[in-house]
């Protein structure tokens, strides 16, 4: 019997897929579009609510090696999300972040340099909030220019270990201080996890990426858009 191929995707509440009540989140879209498909992976949804990098990496290697399902076997390539939750500032706008910036850095180095001992690695990068309904949950202020540095660094992160990056955010410029309105109509009311809207514009991006196409095995499945 031949084995299907293994995918996990590691992370927040982005990759577990809260807020999208019509598909279950990218994730399980992406595991409902695969599953017809001849030799496409089988997709494990290992999304944690409220992980930042620190609690992902103390969870991540026993997690993944406990996806194998058959003895002696493990995954064969996962997918990280993780970052958003590093970068919100505690209990007031100018606190301090969870995660400090240069310690998110070398965090998701050591990350990569591990994960890439295990299996292929593609990274997903950060998606912008709605600023106006902060703070979350009384206590954490997510900004957009710090969500773009966290973005930034996970792109030099990816690069460094030659990890192929999904750029979903092209970040904006110190003159624009809101985010396009066509991505506040993504999100939930709580202006940071995507709504249903959100989850299907992530899945149509992640369902066209090149990259991840090649390892999978499948034909290209059009453009990726940028906002």
């Amino acid at each position: 019997m031949e084995i299907p191929t293994k995918l996990i995707a590691f992370g927040d509440s982005g990759i577990f897929g809260w807020g999208d009540s019509d598909g279950g989140g990218w994730v399980e879209r992406l595991r409902r579009h695969w599953m017809p498909r001849e030799n496409a992976p089988v997709l494990y949804n290992l999304g944690v609510r409220g992980d930042g990098l620190e609690r992902l990496s103390a969870r991540f290697q026993t997690e993944f090696k406990a996806r194998g399902e058959l003895r002696r076997q493990s995954p064969q390539g996962l997918i990280i999300g993780v970052g958003l939750n590093d970068a919100a500032r505690i209990g007031r706008r100018d606190g301090r972040q969870q995660l400090d910036p240069a310690a998110f850095l070398f965090g998701m180095e050591q990350l990569l340099a591990k994960a890439k001992k295990l299996a292929p690695v593609f990274v997903i990068g950060l998606t912008p909030v709605n600023e106006a309904q902060m703070p979350f949950a009384q206590c954490l202020w997510y900004l957009n220019q710090d969500i773009n540095y966290y973005n930034r660094l996970l792109e030099e992160a990816c690069l460094g270990a030659d990890v192929p990056f999904l750029n979903l955010w092209n970040g904006i410029s110190a003159e624009i201080k809101s985010v396009p309105h066509i991505w506040v109509d993504s999100l939930c009311s709580d202006g940071i996890h995507c709504n249903s809207v959100g989850h299907q514009w992530i899945f149509e991006q992640v369902s066209c990426w090149p990259e991840l196409l090649l390892w999978v095995g499948l034909p290209p499945e059009g453009a990726c858009t940028i906002y």
